[in-house]
């Protein structure tokens, strides 16, 4: 999903001018940003869950020589679908399945 996506949609179920649109998607990306970075957590009904996960310090291989790499502790962010989301996502698999059965 992109801003131009959101924005896109935000044009054609409001019509409202492009312009205006794009800026509210911005700001509702800048929004769930702020939230992430305050709570932690994010989640949207139906869809899934934002949250903050803390990585351990690690040694990694660096893939070009071989050598161990000592990695910093760190975050990052983590999504988990909802389950009305992967039901949603095993329909429209199998549908898929459906169809290339059939060509």
């Amino acid at each position: 999903m992109s801003k131009k996506f959101l924005t896109d949609v935000i044009v054609q179920s409001t019509e409202m001018p492009a312009n205006a649109a794009g800026k509210l998607a911005a700001d509702i990306i800048a929004a769930i940003k702020t939230e992430i970075v305050q709570s932690g957590r994010f989640t949207i009904p139906d869809f899934g869950a934002f949250s903050v996960r803390e990585t351990a310090k690690r040694t990694a291989l660096n893939p070009r020589t071989g050598e161990k790499v000592a990695v910093k502790a760190g975050a990052t962010v983590r999504f988990k679908a909802s389950k009305a989301l992967k039901e949603s996502a095993l329909a429209g698999v199998k549908k898929a399945k459906r169809k290339a059965a059939k060509a």
